[in-house]
């Protein structure tokens, strides 16, 4: 079979969330940072405060730190997302973390599974502290320099 350079096949599949466990909520932000590292600890602390971070709870991206320190980091299953996650539960352009004097949001880019901040679809939420974000099967936390 011979495809054009120009076509292709979209190899996006859809996941089913209907059993999202609960996500601790800001008041249990304390058990949330004890299960970091030592190091990850650390590095959050040394966030300047218009800088963020996502750091992997589980999926392939467990343990994985991402600095957000652009006005717009992109995310997605394409390789040219800042942050690549090379898995088909994930949209080619998938999400996007916009920043803004300190203040982060999170915008869903009409994904196939959508976004999930703490186990809710988020079109666009603003990320607090310890925030829980969901993109496909990848699970993080967001840390920013100054708890907002």
């Amino acid at each position: 079979m011979n495809q054009s350079h120009d076509s292709h096949v979209d190899l996006t599949s859809t996941i089913h969330l209907s059993q999202l466990r609960p996500v601790p909520t800001s008041t249990h932000l304390e058990s949330i940072l004890g299960l970091l590292s030592e190091v990850d600890k650390g590095i959050i602390a040394q966030l300047s405060p218009e800088k963020a971070m996502l750091i992997g709870v589980t999926g392939p991206a467990k343990g994985f730190r991402y600095l957000l320190d652009s006005a717009v980091t992109s995310i997605g299953r394409e390789v040219t997302a800042a942050i690549c996650l090379d898995d088909v539960t994930v949209s080619r352009k998938h999400a996007v973390i916009s920043s803004n004097e300190g203040l982060h949001t999170i915008e869903d880019a009409k994904s196939l599974n959508g976004t999930y901040v703490n186990a809710v679809s988020v079109t666009s939420q603003k990320l607090s502290h310890g925030d829980e974000i969901q993109i496909g099967k990848f699970r993080f936390n967001f840390f920013t320099g100054k708890v907002n």
